[in-house]
């Protein structure tokens, strides 16, 4: 019985390192031409990413965390990050490296009246398997040139896989990024607060 445990938990710890969506996975990406290589920093997320933020609106500590709409594995994070939401403000920026429908349900989130409610809903029948929220293919140039942009900073991060988060520690005060979904517990450390 012990081994069994031991072996799912390998499996469990394998699968969340590999649980990204790249825009490599789908013949019909097409990432926009990225800005020149810069490193990943907590300062350039949130002068240039444009998204929505939920959570701990006055808190000092944001996680800027880059998604495809189209990607189950941000879904999955938009679920671990759920908890945390009393103790850290998360900025969630749309990108477009997917499909269409990434930037159409990306354009649909950020426009929202209630984000939060509306990614709920989105991730839930994403995870569902019924291809997330309806949304309409008539972007305000604005946002698409929002969502764009979005895709090129991504790409000037080096970045290869989403979901990305940028965000400063709180215990240790060091910028830190990651790719891949990972659970609450594993959250909470990476970003430096107490686990719920």
């Amino acid at each position: 019985m012990k081994l069994h445990r031991l072996l799912s938990s390998c499996l469990l710890v394998l699968l969340l390192a590999i649980s990204a969506c790249s825009p490599q996975e789908s013949p019909k990406a097409s990432p926009a031409v990225p800005l020149a290589k810069q490193a990943a920093s907590v300062e350039v997320a949130a002068a240039q990413g444009k998204g929505f933020t939920v959570g701990a609106m006055m808190s000092a500590n944001t996680a800027y965390v880059f998604f495809d709409p189209q990607c189950p594995h941000c879904g999955h994070l938009w679920n671990a990050s759920l908890p945390l939401h009393k103790k850290v403000k998360f900025v969630w920026i749309p990108v477009g490296w997917i499909n269409a429908a990434s930037t159409t349900q990306g354009a649909a989130l950020l426009t929202a009246a209630d984000p939060a409610a509306l990614m709920t809903e989105h991730e839930a029948s994403l995870l569902a398997g019924k291809g997330g929220i309806a949304a309409s293919s008539s972007i305000a140039p604005d946002i698409a040139a929002a969502i764009k942009g979005n895709t090129q900073l991504l790409g000037s991060f080096g970045a290869e896989s989403v979901p990305f988060i940028v965000a400063r520690n709180v215990k240790t005060g060091q910028t830190v990024t990651r790719d891949g979904s990972m659970l609450t517990p594993a959250l909470a450390e990476f970003l430096g607060v107490d686990a719920p």
